[in-house]
């Protein structure tokens, strides 16, 4: 496990940014979090580290997913909000992309934490303040350093 503490949103961006350094195709990181926690500045981070050559990354509410294709690797960015079992994510067409060539980021994945594979790096940000945030890591490299 790893802790990181926050204290703004580009702070939060930065440490996505350090830990999408440590990403590698296959990678799915379940990001776990209330409204505003800061899962989307997190995850325009992590497209960042990977090296995705974007602005910033929109929350993919209303359309489940966004795709974000470099050179070398593409970002799924989907969220769950809205899916609560498995025949609503399997409605969302999730099964038939190809996760393990590409990184995937899942925003509200407690909705569908059974069905997450078992290896998939959890994300954890929590709310400490109005914009103070600490956000834990768990799998993945336990040997990483995403502190910025």
């Amino acid at each position: 496990m790893f802790r990181i503490i926050t204290h703004s949103r580009s702070d939060t961006v930065m440490s996505g940014e350090s830990f999408g350094r440590t990403l590698k195709k296959g990678d799915i990181v379940a990001l776990r979090g209330g409204l505003g926690a800061g899962k989307t500045a997190f995850s325009s981070g992590i497209a960042a580290g990977l090296g995705l050559d974007i602005n910033e990354v929109c929350s993919p509410t209303f359309a489940i997913v966004n795709e974000y294709i470099g050179s070398d690797i593409t970002m799924y960015h989907f969220d769950m909000y809205r899916i609560m079992n498995e025949d609503a994510l399997e409605s969302t067409g999730f099964f038939d992309y190809p996760l393990e060539n590409s990184v995937t980021v899942i925003e509200w994945s407690e909705n569908i934490a059974d069905l997450l594979p078992p290896d998939c790096i959890i994300v954890t940000i929590n709310v400490t303040g109005e914009n103070d945030r600490e956000i834990i890591i768990e799998g993945g490299d336990e040997n990483a350093s995403y502190g910025n």
